[in-house]
């Protein structure tokens, strides 16, 4: 390619070509959030941890090693004897049967709380006394740390053992804890029999006194409201109001009835109707009409002033007034009776109606009547079950005191060992130290990777960045050593045209580059970084990028510096303007002398082509170094002529790179960023802090920068070689 000439471009002519948004490209996301720790990542933890791992192991087995050299494990004798703790006889099957509560011949005693009995200092003081005239040096804690007792599986034996430097030490020791065992067979449980009975004859009055209260409540409670059970008051309550019911319609029935008679005997039909039933006022009637009839009969013979008709008017009125008198005297009578016969309807009415609500009252009491007698049924079963449950325990219990008490057994004596069971293994414990040694390097390397805020992959990266990942450039040992600085070509370029997609038809062109002084990775890895950037854009070429960092260190400047080389190298005018006005890079790895350069351009009149400098191994790509170091580089950059200056780089060149500062705690980067076709962020692997990259990223979205992608820097993870 050659070399051509700065050229300033019209102002008028510049196109508006800045994409003031934040633009987050959606990324498919085929990785599950959060951290899925398998065996790759586990590995690669520990590659990255292999000098904890490797120092902690060191430190922690030397530790072992030394411990044991210094510290050797003396041998140890164990003797031990066997005692059966509860012995079964004709005599303990007769204590069965009277308890009923054992049928399936289990034993009853509580193995744990007796073997902590056993061990307790009441019980084996006296055998320590004994011992220490043998042995001054035995206490209870020395001889109850030697000390194990265990029950033998489902078994009624015990097993006791004891461990010693002595085997002698240990046979007698166990012969006197095996005497003593024997002896509180025998004596203390005769002792806690007796003392049992004691407690049941102290409880026993109470007891018997509390259910003969509780029985004596319940029988006035009967007798107060005379039932026998709730179910029979309830019965006879149901009775007595069915009987009162049938009653009460019967006297209303009756009552109606009466009162209709009453009220019939008022009327004239009813006066008429009981005088027609009245024997005497017939009698009257009929003579009243015989005198009428002989009046009559008379009349039609004789004159009225007969003595016969006078005698026979005279009979008559005599019987007129008797006849009234008789008949008001009757019914006065009849109606006296009828109202009396209301008046006792009435009377038995009211009764029953007094009765009925005695019975009401009886059945609203009759829950409370029952709970309270449920109650006291209660209390007197609980009584009446612990007075009973006494009783057969006191009755057992005398049975046992009676018996021929047998004590425990002691079925194998303790004998003197002849081999130690325990002696020094500087084979298991060197692997058992080694074993701890690991663990707790993992757990020290694992404890790191948890404080540690970097990123260790690219993985990790993407998973918690949701933007775009445009390149992956590997750690490369030439650029660590500082060694060759330009990517040197040892076959011909060959140069393509300005439009990057374009399709050359007829003959297949081949870009084949072999690069003596760097790896084939790192190489392959820019050619992608430049690619990827290009084909962000589908309508046109991107012309200018910013290339930043969160914070210093993380290689900006040398992703910068090799892209502008490989962006030359695929045929592109490209232009590198070193625009980091506080610690410049650029100049050092291009081997350019830094008198002059962009400060010095928007500072004075200098002409652009004076600044502009050739690469020296690679002439077709042009620099700008940063130049003198100003006061205030903010206000440099934040200047309409900064702004001219890179609108009429961006019409000379095809591709003009930006190496600006670092994000974080600056302002400069934001202020290049927004008149270039977009940013490029740089994040090193094991190095960059995660709160510090995400905290520049929040900050990019307030401003009218589009990020267009992440480059990871340094990642020394494996790559694949296809050649």
């Amino acid at each position: 390619m050659e070399n051509q000439a700065y050229k300033p471009a019209n102002p008028e002519d510049s196109r508006n070509y800045i994409t003031p948004i934040f633009q987050h490209q959606n990324v498919p996301e085929n990785e599950e959030k959060g951290e899925e720790w398998n065996y790759q990542e586990f590995l690669g933890l520990l590659q990255r941890r292999v000098v904890v791992v490797v120092g902690v192991a060191t430190t922690v087995m030397t530790g072992v090693v030394i411990h044991l050299i210094l510290n050797p494990k003396p041998p140890e004798y164990e003797s031990s004897f066997h005692m059966l703790v509860e012995p079964v006889t004709d005599d303990t099957k007769v204590v069965d049967i009277v308890k009923e509560t054992n049928p399936s011949n289990k034993s009853t005693l509580d193995y744990d709380s007796q073997i902590l009995v056993l061990k307790s200092p009441e019980l084996i003081a006296n055998s320590i006394k004994q011992l220490q005239a043998a042995y001054p040096y035995i206490n209870y804690n020395y001889l109850i740390k030697s000390l194990q007792i265990v029950r033998l599986g489902e078994t009624k034996i015990l097993q006791v053992s004891y461990r010693s430097k002595d085997p002698l030490e240990s046979k007698v020791v166990l012969e006197q804890i095996a005497q003593e065992y024997l002896e509180y067979s025998q004596e203390k449980r005769q002792t806690r029999l007796r003392q049992g009975i004691q407690f049941l004859e102290k409880e026993l009055p109470s007891l018997q006194n509390r259910v003969a209260q509780i029985q004596t409540q319940l029988q006035i409670f009967q007798q107060r409201y005379n039932f026998n059970t709730p179910e029979s008051l309830a019965q006879q309550i149901a009775e007595q109001t069915a009987n009162l019911t049938q009653q009460k319609q019967e006297f209303e029935l009756q009552l109606a009835q009466a009162r209709a008679n009453y009220a019939f005997l008022q009327s004239e039909e009813g006066k008429k109707a009981v005088l027609d039933s009245y024997p005497v006022y017939q009698v009257l009637n009929s003579e009243l009409r015989q005198v009428d009839i002989q009046i009559a009969t008379a009349l039609s013979l004789l004159q009225e002033e007969n003595p016969n008709i006078i005698t026979l008017k005279e009979k008559k009125n005599s019987l007129l007034p008797l006849i009234q008198q008789e008949s008001e005297r009757y019914i006065r009578t009849k109606r006296a009776e009828a109202a009396s016969i209301v008046q006792g309807l009435e009377v038995n009415k009211q009764a029953l109606e007094r009765d009925e609500q005695i019975l009401e009252q009886k059945r609203q009491q009759l829950p409370i009547i029952t709970r309270r007698y449920t109650e006291l049924q209660r209390q007197l079963q609980i009584a009446t079950d612990s007075l009973n449950r006494f009783l057969s325990t006191r009755e057992n219990l005398q049975i046992q005191v009676s018996q021929t008490e047998i004590g425990w057994q002691l079925i194998q004596e303790p004998y003197q060992p002849a081999y130690p069971v325990t002696s020094s293994n500087i084979i298991r414990d060197i692997i058992q130290g080694l074993a701890a040694s690991i663990f707790l390097a993992i757990g020290a390397a694992l404890l790191m990777e948890k404080l540690d805020r970097t990123y260790h992959n690219t993985r990790s990266l993407k998973e918690r960045i949701k933007i775009p990942l445009l390149g992956n450039i590997p750690f490369d040992h030439q650029l660590q050593s500082g060694q060759s600085q330009t990517i040197k070509p040892q076959k011909p370029i060959i140069k393509f045209s300005n439009t990057f997609s374009e399709t050359i038809t007829g003959v297949t062109t081949v870009l084949e580059q072999e690069y003596s002084n760097y790896s084939t990775q790192f190489v392959e890895a820019l050619r992608v970084l430049y690619t990827n950037i290009q084909l962000l854009n589908s309508d046109r070429h991107i012309r200018s990028i910013t290339i930043s960092s969160a914070m210093p260190g993380d290689g900006k400047s040398t992703i910068a510096f090799y892209l502008a080389q490989i962006a030359t190298a695929m045929g592109q005018r490209v232009l590198l303007v070193d625009a980091d006005l506080r610690q410049p890079q650029i100049h050092t790895l291009s081997n350019l002398n830094n008198l002059w350069g962009l400060s010095s351009l928007i500072t004075s009149n200098l002409p652009v082509e004076e600044v502009v400098k050739q690469l020296p191994s690679m002439n077709a790509l042009s620099v700008i170094t940063a130049g003198p170091v100003p006061p205030d580089s903010t206000k440099l950059l934040s200047s309409e002529k900064m702004k001219r200056l890179m609108v009429d780089l961006h019409h000379t060149f095809d591709l003009v790179i930006y190496d600006a500062p670092p994000l974080v705690g600056l302002a400069d980067a934001s202020l290049i960023a927004p008149q270039t076709d977009g940013l490029v962020m740089v994040a090193r692997i094991h190095q960059t802090d995660r709160s510090m990259f995400e905290r520049a990223l929040a900050d990019l979205r307030m401003a009218p920068i589009n990020v267009l992608g992440i480059v990871a820097n340094g990642e020394k993870s494996n790559f694949n070689n296809y050649s």
